[in-house]
């Protein structure tokens, strides 16, 4: 990924810093055992600005996840 786009469109690539790896795993272990899933709107990120217009609008009913597949 190439930061520079990021930091031209005044964009932001962020986490949460919440857990480690051997937390991360055991939740990951955890949720398909105990059909826990996430309610989420996937986009391309091609429509990063669109999430980011929804986002100030108001206008999100799940999480955004930008699928970053398509990045080279």
């Amino acid at each position: 990924m190439n930061t520079t786009d990021l930091l031209i469109g005044r964009k932001r690539l962020g986490s949460a810093g919440s857990g480690g790896r051997p937390s991360t795993a055991a939740m990951l272990r955890f949720c398909p055992e105990h059909g826990i899933t996430a309610d989420i709107e996937l986009l391309p990120s091609s429509q990063v600005n669109t999430a980011l217009d929804r986002l100030g609008r108001n206008d999100v009913r799940y999480r955004f996840v930008l699928d970053m597949s398509d990045l080279d």
